[in-house]
């Protein structure tokens, strides 16, 4: 595999969606759903969400799925979200009227998305096995 613009592999597509009105604490909400899931999964995942953002990842999956079969030639139905991460972009900053003629600021965030996803076998997610109470008490003995 050799390594193209941006540190995109050959295997790899991408996708970016720009000035989100949203923050991005509340964007990684919706983004660590679907991190690591194939794209079928995400789809339905991100469709039956109740999160007002995940229309707004799901309209970038369903761009970086688009690239993925446009420019790379990969199957879709191979594809898994092999990375996807959100920023801070700017803030708008307005002025509400306070009491006594003083004023309050209001912060109106934006965020940047980013997704890559690559052909393959998506990974397994390891699963932590949680010790029982007694378990430790055996364990400390």
């Amino acid at each position: 595999m050799t390594t193209t613009r941006y540190g995109i592999k050959d295997n790899q597509a991408r996708a970016f969606n720009k000035l989100i009105r949203v923050s991005h604490q509340k964007l990684n909400l919706v983004c660590d759903t679907v991190r690591g899931l194939p794209v079928e999964r995400a789809i339905d995942v991100l469709k039956f969400s109740k999160k007002r953002v995940a229309g707004e990842v799901l309209k970038t999956l369903l761009s970086a799925v688009a690239n993925a079969e446009n420019n790379k030639n990969l199957p879709a139905d191979s594809l898994f979200v092999k990375e996807i991460w959100c920023g801070k972009a700017l803030t708008m900053k307005r002025i509400m009227a306070g009491p006594r003629g003083s004023a309050r600021p209001i912060l109106k965030p934006f965020s940047n998305l980013t997704i890559v996803l690559e052909s393959g076998a998506a990974p397994k997610k390891k699963t932590v096995k949680k010790e029982t109470t007694a378990a430790k008490k055996e364990k400390a003995k």
